[in-house]
């Protein structure tokens, strides 16, 4: 299969080459982002292979249809970024990576939290000037507080056992609750409740239309007075400026994030040359109890290896044996 591989990436290259050698399919590796102006790239593919910036809208879709292309293969869980009504008019299959490494994603949600808590990026800087003072590096204690979990499916699951290890109480919200969770300690109640009980909210479920800001300014009020927030599951499942508006009332104490909703034109690029257009980014970046990372949590060894391993399956299976003999969790259309 002829496939034309977007927003390319040094390590995407290794790692699908090397997943590709056994395959034998037919890779074009392209630098910019999959866009309406650069669709037409594709032409002679029978698939594009994106991530998770880049746009799958309708317009974007018809172009690649119209070149000749016929599966979208998506190297990543996530698929908000696909119109999914305009790929079934079309008739193109659409693949994804259902799961990767889990471990990955909820081991940097760890990270972002045991950070943000005990001021580890501060005080690195610090020692680096030779100024060794403790204040304003006071942390407390994970074990005996309460961390509340939005979405339970394997990366929630994941950061359940984490936390449940350092002796925390877990709380979770999940329409499907999940039986490892349960098993992991896991106590399911109203989201509500959650954000009125926990000391770290994390979030870990997809975005979708009912899931869009559902960190917004009303449920910022429930939440505890200097709440830590995490995510690392979709940038618009929280509302920047009400998360803003937040850390300035101190109602958010710390905020942890590894995503952000306007990502897509700044993240995975280097820009230190730059100014920064986005000016409620730019904003978040000036308070000391915020934490950013550039859409680095599935960023491991095992968690690339797993991704471009399946990707390249989805496309085998696509060219061998058809769209449905492709596990229903990989294929979404």
């Amino acid at each position: 299969m002829r496939v034309t591989v977007f927003s390319t990436k040094p390590y995407d290259r290794t790692f699908l080459s090397e997943a590709n050698a056994a395959a034998g399919h037919e890779l074009t590796f392209l630098e910019p982002r999959l866009t309406a102006q650069t669709a037409r790239l594709a032409e002679g593919s029978d698939a594009v292979c994106a991530f998770v910036n880049d746009d799958l809208c309708a317009e974007v879709l018809g172009q690649l249809a119209d070149v000749g292309v016929r599966v979208v293969a998506l190297r990543s869980a996530g698929f908000n970024n696909v119109d999914l009504v305009a790929a079934r008019k079309l008739g193109l299959t659409v693949v994804r990576v259902p799961e990767y490494s889990p471990h990955a994603v909820a081991e940097h949600t760890a990270g972002l939290i045991l950070s943000l808590n005990r001021k580890i990026h501060r005080a690195y800087n610090r020692v680096r000037e030779h100024n060794f003072a403790l204040a304003g590096l006071l942390g407390f204690d994970l074990h005996g507080r309460t961390v509340g979990i939005v979405g339970t499916g394997r990366i929630g699951v994941c950061v359940a056992q984490i936390m449940a290890g350092f002796g925390c109480r877990v709380l979770a919200s999940d329409p499907y609750p999940n039986e490892a969770a349960v098993a992991a300690g896991v106590e399911y109640v109203p989201l509500e409740r959650l954000l009125a009980e926990s000391h770290i909210v994390t979030l870990h479920c997809p975005l979708t239309p009912d899931t869009r800001h559902l960190i917004d300014a009303d449920r910022i009020a429930l939440c505890r007075e200097g709440v830590m927030l995490i995510n690392t599951g979709r940038g618009a499942l929280v509302d920047t400026r009400a998360v803003i508006d937040g850390l300035k009332s101190g109602r958010i104490g710390y905020l942890g994030l590894d995503v952000y909703e306007e990502e897509s034109d700044l993240f995975f690029e280097d820009r230190s040359e730059r100014v920064l257009g986005d000016d409620d980014f730019a904003r978040l970046t000036t308070f000391p109890n915020v934490l950013i990372t550039g859409h680095q949590a599935f960023f491991t060894e095992d968690g690339l290896h797993n991704i471009a391993e399946t990707t390249l399956t989805n496309l085998t299976t696509v060219q061998n044996d058809g769209p449905d003999a492709v596990p229903t969790p990989a294929r979404i259309c």
